[in-house]
């Protein structure tokens, strides 16, 4: 080992810490430093993944080339910078002109629905990333594979970027076997888009960031609001079905959350409403912060939407009711202001590093697509850019660890018991 990057220390450690956790720092445990690995001398046991960027040599001719660019699911920051960055690599680096932007989603790749493509040039995405949301609009739900790749096939295209979550990739999957069946060379790859950071095999997905950013106003509201009033609340409700990245990292930038409930953590309302009670003892006022997919263990779902993603029920309209509810048996008076912020962070521009991220991630999907790269999302792993084959990216999703460091710094910040 070269030593010298060892630590040094000022002598032997006597004396047991007073924390209760689960995870310690692992001392027989180091990480690499250059995180890649050669081919002619690796050990072909591990896994590992292949670094995005431009290629030599390339399968498409640029100048007979016709790509395609299609937004789904839900509104979140960056969508527009990704359909510019996309094109002006396309056009700018590689020549083509030829670039169709699909109008609301997965429809737009079947003809039946009768929405006609927009030509994209420079100069139509010249300005389209100060703004937000998508300029080709979105939707959600299933549609034929067969009827989507006859679009592909009756209308030359050769490359189809899929920019969405993991429905839209498991789609953009099922779509490249079928084009894999039929023989036919398009090239399928996708940009992870998803506001809650739950894609496995990346880092992190734009529009997380600026997310979170936006998420420390409504905070910071909700805390003066509450502090104004006799045993006031406030409750914001932020983005997060599955995974609570959005509010924890939300909740770790604010630092004026007192009670922080997420997807990966069951709790039970008797425990909520006893914090609530002890805090107000102490100082009067709360402000929590709820996930939109906390507490599925005490509130039942709805149905599924048109994508079959199970519909929650809104936990945040819930908990405000039965605070007030509780606190009404007891005739104790309470103050609630309940924020939901949502759709304002959702359809918001993307801040300066998504912006930076977006470009990054569309130009390497670019060079992807170009070189003949298929059934591949494009993703940011050990501070490199990388090409992730969507059965991976697709099979498992990201998740808040609860025995990780974010947890134990969720607890730190907050004050807050470790289960509730």
């Amino acid at each position: 080992m070269n030593n010298g990057f060892i630590i040094k220390e000022l002598g032997k450690r006597e004396h047991k810490s007073p924390l209760e956790l689960q995870t310690w720092a692992q001392e027989d445990v180091r990480i690499l430093i250059d995180a890649t690995i050669h081919n002619d001398n690796s050990d072909k046991s591990v896994n590992t993944l292949e670094v995005s960027g431009p290629h030599r040599r390339l399968f498409f001719n640029p100048a007979e080339t016709k790509a395609a660019i299609v937004t789904c699911g839900g509104l979140c920051p960056g969508l527009n910078d990704v359909i510019r960055a996309s094109t002006m690599v396309l056009w700018h680096r590689y020549g083509v002109r030829n670039i169709l932007g699909i109008r609301y989603g997965y429809e737009g790749l079947v003809e039946s629905y009768g929405h006609t493509p927009i030509k994209l040039t420079p100069d139509i995405v010249e300005d389209i990333h100060q703004k937000g949301g998508t300029i080709l609009g979105s939707s959600r739900g299933q549609q034929n594979t067969g009827e989507i790749v006859d679009f592909l096939e009756k209308n030359n295209i050769n490359i189809l970027f899929t920019v969405g979550g993991d429905g839209t990739q498991r789609a953009a999957m099922e779509i490249a076997d079928e084009v894999g069946k039929r023989n036919i060379a398009i090239s399928i790859v996708g940009i992870p888009k998803t506001i809650d950071n739950d894609v496995a095999f990346t880092e992190r997905t734009f529009g997380f960031e600026t997310a979170v950013a936006l998420c420390q106003t409504p905070i910071t509201c909700a805390h003066m609001e509450a502090k104004a009033v006799r045993n006031g609340v406030g409750l914001v409700k932020l983005m997060g079905r599955d995974a609570g990245f959005v509010a924890a990292y939300a909740t770790l930038a604010s630092s004026d959350v007192n009670l922080l409930l997420l997807p990966e953590i069951p709790f039970t309302l008797e425990k909520v409403l006893e914090f609530l009670e002890t805090r107000f003892e102490e100082k009067n006022h709360a402000v929590v912060v709820v996930a939109e997919g906390a507490g599925r263990n005490i509130i039942e779902s709805t149905g599924t939407d048109k994508s079959g993603n199970v519909k929650y029920g809104d936990i945040g309209v819930f908990l405000k009711e039965q605070i007030k509810k509780h606190f009404k048996s007891k005739q104790k008076e309470v103050n609630i202001k309940y924020i939901d912020p949502s759709y304002i962070i959702r359809s918001a521009p993307a801040n300066a590093n998504d912006s930076v991220f977006c470009f990054q991630l569309a130009g390497n999907a670019v060079h992807a697509a170009m070189a003949g790269k298929t059934a591949m999302v494009v993703g940011l792993w050990n501070g490199q850019y990388v090409n992730v084959p969507m059965e991976k990216t697709t099979s498992t999703r990201k998740t808040v660890d609860l025995e990780g460091h974010l947890a134990i710094n969720l607890l730190d910040n907050t004050g807050q018991p470790p289960l509730v």
